[in-house]
């Protein structure tokens, strides 16, 4: 376990104000430009499992409304950040919040997956930020964007919180709960792997 992190699961989820607290993390990396450090999939993931083996009193359900309508607010001031000022923020060069390599890979998505980029970019750090602001830049459609933007969070937030809570009832789960930071990182990257290999493939044709 991450002892010394401040923004793990532990730390986070530890008190009785825990689905605030992932409530927030999830609008702030959904919609604010600050959001790519935040630990969204890894607190989704521990939360089912503590949610599993009765570490949270919450009842399930609450998580299972609350998370999606957080990511769903978060991408909607996300959009409109892009439209307002986003064309600003991706001009600058030596932009801090908004690398090249960022915009590349939220880019790429889009090229690949269209308007679906909004759905399956949920699912990949950094891209669940960047392709927000860049669909308000781009001035896509908003009701097209608020309905995939809904589609999108539900699938995200309660898809991973029903995973962990599925995997805490396993025993072997339960006895290693403390490691619940790499348990969820080796699920992230195996999850991620199909839609690099799509983007890494592409990427080469290009060239």
């Amino acid at each position: 376990m991450l002892l010394a992190n401040p923004i793990s699961p532990d730390n986070l989820l530890s008190g009785s104000a825990a689905l605030l607290i992932l409530a927030i993390v999830l609008f702030a990396e959904c919609g604010l430009l600050v959001g790519f450090f935040l630990p969204g999939d890894t607190l989704l993931f521990a939360a089912g499992i503590y949610l599993s083996v009765g570490d949270i009193d919450t009842p399930l359900a609450a998580f299972l409304v609350i998370a999606p309508i957080a990511a769903f607010l978060g991408n909607i001031v996300g959009y409109w950040i892009g439209y307002r000022a986003g064309p600003v923020v991706f001009d600058r060069p030596n932009s801090r919040l908004f690398r090249p390599e960022y915009v590349t890979r939220a880019h790429d998505f889009f090229e690949r997956f269209g308007s679906w980029t909004i759905v399956v970019g949920r699912f990949v750090p950094v891209v669940r930020t960047v392709a927000t602001v860049m669909a308000g830049v781009g001035r896509m459609r908003f009701a097209l964007y608020a309905l995939y933007s809904a589609v999108g969070g539900l699938l995200w937030t309660d898809g991973i919180l029903l995973l962990g809570h599925a995997l805490g009832k396993i025993d072997f789960v339960r006895r290693n709960k403390g490691y619940i930071d790499y348990v969820v990182l080796a699920v992230v990257v195996i999850g991620l792997l199909p839609v690099l290999v799509h983007l890494w493939q592409g990427r080469r044709r290009r060239t």
